[in-house]
């Protein structure tokens, strides 16, 4: 029962995942009791496995050692991709709610395997190799999501900045990361108002000797300065190359990505977070949290530069084979009712 300016009872949801305080505790108590059981029982029912892992964990906190599914290989974009596609190719997996309401537009899985595919087979060409560092730089737009994934494809490690940070924000990031290459945009949209993406990336990549390329889409179609061979437009480059690109078989402990944390209280720390043990709790905390269930269109409207837009936009939606929603623009655009309109709608 919930006390408002009343009382509201709660209804209970038929097929919820967790449907009682009974059931939480009959999970929480497991997790405690043999965390070895729980956790491999739900990596191999959630994830697909190039290789079985020999171990489930190996952790001591003395030395800050954590290790997760040990022995075990997969790859995060086959798992939010390439596995939905044989039964649920026709099914959209990214619903994009552009700037403008009712703008948008709808991505199956069988188009994002392609789409992600052309951009990994960019990487390659310029030199993206396994393990190398890419930043990623970009608004809500689909291509943001076809970069991370790209990356996870081909065994690269991204490194997404929040879109509205500096150039030194954005410059610093890409030094300590020594990436190699950047993916933006022309400009980012945001309530109508001009984000001047490649501009910024041009200031802060001035002073970042690792980059090597800059891979530019196209958002607003607006004239902004351009240094080839450096620079390569994004879509036309994409559209050269084939829709296929080979999956990297990636160890369990591999490094998915680098995220940094936000600056506010000392220098910028990048977050390392592992391909196996992220994933996992990423799609098994956005079923159970979100209680999420096949065939629902779920939508999250964080974004891609922090953690939750990472989780619970990306990787845990796509890795359960949801209609994930990517929104661009801000909830009181063009009025305060967009959040509520868009729901409706969608």
């Amino acid at each position: 029962m919930i006390a408002l300016h009343g009382e509201h009872r709660v209804p209970r949801v038929e097929g919820a995942h967790v449907a009682t305080a009974d059931r939480y505790r009959e999970l929480y108590d497991r997790s405690i009791a043999d965390p070895d059981a729980f956790w491999g029982e739900l990596a191999r029912e959630t994830l697909s496995w190039k290789h079985d892992f020999h171990q489930v964990n190996d952790t001591d906190f003395s030395y800050g050692m954590i290790a997760w599914f040990l022995g075990g290989k997969l790859n995060a974009c086959h798992n939010c991709v390439d596995r939905h596609v044989p039964e649920h190719g026709d099914q959209v997996a990214i619903l994009w709610e552009s700037d403008e309401p009712g703008h948008g537009k709808e991505i199956t899985y069988r188009e994002l395997q392609r789409e992600v595919s052309r951009l990994a087979n960019v990487l390659l060409q310029h030199g993206i190799r396994r393990g190398d560092r890419v930043a990623i730089y970009m608004p809500m737009i689909p291509e943001a999501a076809y970069a991370m994934l790209a990356c996870a494809r081909i065994g690269a490690v991204h490194s997404v900045v929040f879109a509205g940070f500096s150039a030194e924000a954005l410059r610093d990031r890409i030094n300590d990361a020594q990436c190699k290459a950047v993916i933006t945009a022309d400009e980012g949209l945001r309530g109508r108002r001009i984000i001047p993406l490649k501009r910024t990336v041009d200031e802060a990549v001035m002073a970042c000797p690792s980059v090597a390329h800059v891979f530019v889409a196209e958002r607003t179609g607006t004239k902004v300065p351009f240094y080839p061979p450096r620079d390569v437009w994004l879509g036309e480059a994409m559209m050269q190359q084939r829709p296929y690109c080979p999956i990297e078989d990636m160890d369990a402990e591999d490094t998915l990505f680098l995220l940094y944390t936000s600056g506010s209280t000392g220098k910028p720390k990048g977050v390392a977070h592992t391909t196996a043990g992220y994933l996992l709790y990423a799609a098994v905390t956005h079923r159970y949290v979100f209680d999420y269930r096949p065939g629902e269109v779920y939508a999250c409207v964080a974004d891609i530069g922090w953690i939750t837009g990472h989780s619970y936009i990306v990787y845990g939606p796509l890795a359960n084979g949801a209609t994930t929603v990517m929104f661009e623009s801000i909830p009181t655009y063009p009025d305060a009712g967009r959040y509520w309109e868009m729901v409706e709608r969608l």
